[in-house]
């Protein structure tokens, strides 16, 4: 999955994870796609790509601007502080991500935005594309939301740097949800482990592990209902510790 850099008529597309695909497309529209590297490239996404279920492309408003010293961001109008990503720059980014799409789902990434869910993700797993708008600095010129339609997604109660993480949950999160990324259909169902707690070998865990302190040690064992094989009890076990 090494970088390739495909060339438009005026301006450069920095696309990643280039496989062509036959699932969902992510479009990401950021100044900083290699912090996405490490997220994309390990375990369970890193396979969906390899397997062409999902291709994640990339779109750096910096290759889409006027400035010869690849400027985007600008003062605001009306004062204040920080710097916001000029409008022209990001349009023409979402513009190439939309080249001869017929339908896409465009995510704009904001604090105030809806509070992105389960549900949310069931949603946009219908697209074959997503666009995915990442913030940064103070925000992005407004009029971007006037010139697109654009759905406002915040994945939590907080502000962050930048919308990168986000892009990376939302991706995440639907992409668990394309039939073949994961092992088993059963795996996709959020709620396919009923309680917080689960265990697993060994039965008894004696800690601290150094026997020098093996005086102070104490027994963890793991709750008798789930080794006694009664379904029954074992799911009402299970129900108690949800609440």
């Amino acid at each position: 999955m090494n970088p390739v850099r495909s060339h438009g008529n005026q301006n450069i597309q920095f696309t990643k994870y280039s496989n062509t695909s036959n699932g969902m497309n992510f479009h990401i529209i950021t100044l900083f796609p290699n912090s996405f590297d490490s997220y994309l490239g390990e375990s369970i996404l890193a396979r969906a790509i390899k397997d062409k279920k999902i291709k994640v492309k990339f779109y750096n408003p910096r290759d889409f601007t006027k400035d010869k010293n690849r400027r985007v961001d600008q003062k605001p109008y009306g004062g204040g502080p920080g710097m916001v990503l000029e409008a022209e720059s990001v349009i023409k980014a979402v513009e190439k991500a939309m080249a001869r799409k017929k339908k896409a789902k465009i995510i704009w990434l904001t604090p105030s935005g809806k509070q992105f869910d389960n549900k949310s993700a069931d949603n946009f797993k219908k697209y074959k594309d997503i666009v995915i708008i990442c913030g940064r600095y103070e925000g992005i010129d407004a009029r971007v939301k006037k010139v697109f339609k654009t759905e406002k997604i915040s994945i939590g109660p907080y502000t962050l740097t930048g919308g990168e993480l986000p892009a990376m949950t939302i991706i995440d999160t639907v992409s668990r949800r394309i039939p073949g990324v994961l092992g088993k259909i059963e795996s996709v169902e959020e709620n396919r482990v009923a309680s917080s707690d689960v265990y697993t070998r060994p039965e008894i865990l004696v800690y601290p592990f150094n026997k020098l302190r093996a005086g102070k040690s104490k027994k963890y064992r793991v709750p008798k209902v789930l080794l006694s094989g009664n379904h029954a009890e074992i799911e009402k076990w299970r129900n108690k510790k949800k609440k």
